[in-house]
């Protein structure tokens, strides 16, 4: 998910995603463990994005941005 649409996203939404984000790396992980994972990158991808979603909600925390009620 590019930033743009995690900026569009409201505080819930980027919650919610998170936890996604979170479980999607975990079978990511246990599939390389495993030697089945396809494409190595997307543990690295998935984990850009896990940070990516923890800085937005960080913002919120510290009411650099506004929380979106949508």
């Amino acid at each position: 998910m590019i930033r743009e649409e995690l900026l569009a996203m409201s505080l819930e939404d980027l919650r919610k995603h998170l936890q996604e984000l979170e479980e999607e790396l975990t079978n990511l992980r246990f599939q390389k463990a495993l030697q089945q994972l396809e494409n190595p990158h997307e543990i690295l991808r998935t984990r850009r994005e896990v940070a990516q979603v923890k800085t937005l909600l960080r913002e919120y925390e510290l009411e650099r941005r506004q929380a979106r009620t949508e």
